[in-house]
């Protein structure tokens, strides 16, 4: 793509002279509209309707995947999700421009379609930006945010909704309501007259228990000082020795605090045990989410078990199920949703109105960093996953029944398809830069097998979604995905399938996103850049013939404004 062709260039000249999208001076004789008693500029609503039309025109702009509407989402977490009075309220991270660190708003009915709100966080009352953190609704209906001040020796912020549409937040005069001593660090005299450094970073939502608020904050900076030296790495020879309590401080860790009117934060204990048979001790453990995991897809009664959602900055997201006792976290099953590298990052959930655990993440744009000024925004979310308790104790995810509503027509429904070994079995017709597919594809023991999406014409593109049954893993092959930008590799998710269990694909293309779930039991999701034209569907069988009981292929909706 020429790039010439989407470079947006926003100048808006108080003399009346506006410098286009390309470049070229335009005088506007056209009075100014009137808006509060403020004229705005008839060059800033020409610019707003040519960026948004910029926008739409980017061929790998997500139509349904929720994106952050402009500007730089990067860092794009997902934040301070809660639901309340039949609405989901979403924020996300993004570095707005003139500005700086700030949390956008959005809410939604269904999580399909989005309303925009006035920014929730912005930089000031000080602070310098605001990272990442969580929400709470307490009994009454009040909101709470927590928040990540920004920067150097500021701490744990929380700021607290003034209107009944949550438009308007204001952060509390006590903060920081927990107080760093340094970047991300807080020291502390224990029981026994120790110094400590526990974590005042990356606050997770808050809950509230026999009449306590409870908080858990992120130990990356303790980490890199106490526990490791550099960005996840462990430490070089040349520097200083790590101290000799390092241990206390290595792998992914938690720190609790606990408060009796949101205001004043005493620090409890370590909220789990790190153990180094799931993670590495160079992994953190930041943007944590701590919530009742649901017996059921659809919610209702909730299980004995708690699910710990977190991500690690070397690693990306992952988490823990297991049991929540005398305030201590107990986990019993420990998985990732991301395995060959980070992109799928920084996990955001809450609890619906039926009772579901909901969450999202931010999928990385896998695009040059000095391009994303360039294309006029950055930052798009996974797609809403519903998470609850198998029967087995591990975790259960699907994604939620409302993208149904995107379905536009039923391309496809076929059944017992034969497909011959070493030959694609061509869907092309099919293909849509939009569409969801669900295949079944009985047992098959013998060689990697699944289905092709996106693919060009000529065979020279593809996306590759397979089971390895010799590995027991689910694969997602981006080698061939597309030509400009992305990620080569191939993604592998551990599945072991049981004896004569079909694999069950859910697929979402959404032009620069594929996301796949596998039977209730794995999902990845990866960025993509396939060439305009490479839509095409197909499925193949490496190891003997193979039989699709069931394929439907439907085409979707566009959901987001622009």
């Amino acid at each position: 793509m020429n790039k010439k062709l989407i470079s947006i260039t926003l100048s808006f000249l108080c003399s009346g002279v506006f410098l286009s999208a390309w470049g070229q001076k335009e005088e506007v004789q056209i009075p100014s509209l009137v808006h509060d008693g403020e004229a705005i500029p008839k060059e800033v609503i020409k610019a707003t309707r040519e960026f948004r039309e910029r926008l739409m025109a980017d061929p790998y702009r997500p139509a349904y995947h929720f994106t952050v509407p402009d500007d730089v989402g990067y860092p794009g977490d997902p934040n301070g999700a809660f639901y309340h009075n039949g609405k989901y309220h979403l924020m996300y991270l993004y570095k707005r421009t003139g500005s700086g660190f700030s949390w956008g708003h959005v809410s939604s009915t269904d999580m399909v379609h989005w309303r925009h709100h006035p920014d929730a966080l912005a930089p000031g009352d000080g602070d310098e930006g605001v990272y990442s953190g969580g929400a709470f609704v307490d009994d009454d209906g009040s909101a709470y945010l927590s928040y990540w001040m920004l920067r150097g020796a500021k701490g744990i912020g929380i700021a607290q909704n003034l209107d009944d549409q949550y438009d308007t937040w204001k952060k509390i005069e006590s903060n920081p309501v927990i107080k760093s001593t340094e970047w991300g660090i807080t020291e502390l005299t224990d029981r026994s007259g120790k110094n400590i450094h526990v974590s005042s970073a990356d606050p997770s939502n808050i809950w509230k228990k026999d009449g306590l608020y409870y908080m858990l904050t992120g130990n990356l900076l303790v980490l890199r000082k106490y526990g490791s030296r550099g960005k996840g790495l462990p430490a070089n020879r040349d520097e200083p020795p790590l101290p000799k309590d390092s241990l206390d401080y290595q792998g992914d860790r938690l720190s609790l605090f606990a408060s009796k009117d949101l205001k004043d934060w005493t620090y409890q204990h370590e909220f789990y045990q790190s153990n180094r048979k799931w993670t590495s001790k160079t992994e953190d453990n930041m943007c944590p989410s701590f919530l009742p995991l649901p017996s059921g897809p659809d919610g209702g009664k909730p299980s004995d078990k708690y699910l710990l959602l977190f991500i690690s900055h070397n690693r990306g997201c992952q988490y823990y199920v297991g049991d929540y006792k005398k305030d201590k976290f107990y986990p019993e099953v420990h998985g990732r949703m991301s395995w060959e590298d980070k992109a799928y990052f920084a996990p955001e959930a809450l609890i619906d109105g039926k009772g579901r655990q909901i969450m999202w993440t931010w999928i990385f744009d896998d695009r040059p960093d000095s391009d994303k000024q360039y294309y006029g925004w950055t930052g798009t979310y996974g797609l809403p996953r519903s998470l609850w308790l198998g029967d087995d104790g591990t975790l259960r995810m699907q994604p939620v029944e409302e993208l149904k509503m995107l379905r536009v027509k039923e391309d496809a429904s076929l059944s017992d398809i034969r497909v011959a070994k070493g030959v694609d079995y061509i869907l092309d017709e099919y293909g849509n830069e939009l569409m969801e597919l669900e295949l079944t594809i009985d047992p098959n023991e013998n060689g990697s097998y699944g289905v092709k999406v996106c693919v060009s014409e000529d065979g020279s593109e593809e996306t590759k979604i397979y089971y390895d049954p010799k590995d027991r893993k689910l694969k997602f092959d981006t080698t061939k995905s597309g030509k400009e930008f992305g990620r080569k590799i191939i993604e592998e998710a551990p599945l072991e399938l049981k004896e004569g269990e079909p694999l069950v694909l859910r697929i979402y293309v959404d032009r620069s996103i594929v996301e796949v779930f596998a039977n209730d039991r794995q999902a990845i999701a990866r960025r993509i850049y396939p060439s305009q034209g490479s839509k095409g569907i197909r499925l193949f069988s490496d190891g003997k013939d193979m039989t699709v009981s069931n394929l439907k292929i439907w085409e979707l909706n566009q959901a987001n404004p622009y």
